[in-house]
């Protein structure tokens, strides 16, 4: 028992001594976790600087409003520029199939095929000029 007396006084004295040499560790708080735990106690909004920041956190706030809106109004332009563009085309197709059809019924056989229909002859004779001379005809007015 003796023994063992000594050894505990001896790992007394050299842990004293060695407590003497090293500084105590003592558990700091580290920064990040101090303001997590005011963020969520919600000292953050009690504090003067919050106050004093008013008027900037406003204006960031209408900031991010007006990103907000304009990213919306630009998806709404570009979809509607790509509902334009496809309409666009539709109608130029249609263009070119009435043109062509256009084109089609007014050939010289076209023209005469449907003219038959009413009963008028296409006729044998060349066109021809017709001369005027340039004198006025007088017309009479009847006195009332």
């Amino acid at each position: 028992m003796m023994e063992e007396e000594q050894r505990s006084s001896e790992d007394k004295t050299s842990a004293r001594s060695t407590e003497l040499n090293q500084p105590e560790k003592v558990k700091k708080q580290r920064k990040g976790r101090k303001r997590v735990q005011e963020f969520l106690a919600g000292d953050y909004l009690s504090r003067e600087w919050v106050v004093g920041n008013l008027p900037y956190l406003l204006f960031l706030t209408i900031l991010a409003i007006i990103y907000i809106g304009n990213t919306y109004y630009a998806e709404k332009t570009f979809q509607e520029t790509e509902y334009l563009k496809t309409e666009l085309k539709e109608l130029r197709y249609q263009y070119i199939t009435n043109k062509s059809a256009l084109m089609f019924q007014s050939r010289q056989s076209e023209i005469s095929a449907r003219a038959q229909v009413y009963g008028l002859k296409e006729t044998s004779l060349p066109p021809y000029k017709i001369l005027y001379s340039g004198k006025k005809k007088e017309i009479k007015k009847l006195d009332r």
